[in-house]
């Protein structure tokens, strides 16, 4: 498994991310509830989003092992 390219993947989204929620603090129409409400579902995808890349390099990582195991 490719984890440089996974992780260069992961970031392109992070920094859509970063521009969806700069986006939603310049705007100056939104309250500060409306802003919560609309910044929740970009911290918890990137919070999702970062477990997952955790997994994926915590999978890698016993797959490597294991293949060292046996040589």
């Amino acid at each position: 498994m490719n984890i440089e390219f996974i992780e260069k993947k992961f970031d392109e989204i992070f920094k859509e991310l970063e521009s969806e929620v700069m986006e939603v603090l310049n705007n100056q129409s939104l309250d500060k509830k409306q802003t919560n409400l609309r910044m929740k579902p970009l911290t918890t995808t990137k919070k999702i989003l970062l477990n997952a890349l955790d997994s994926i390099k915590l999978a890698q990582k016993v797959a490597d092992d294991e293949i060292n195991k046996k040589n």
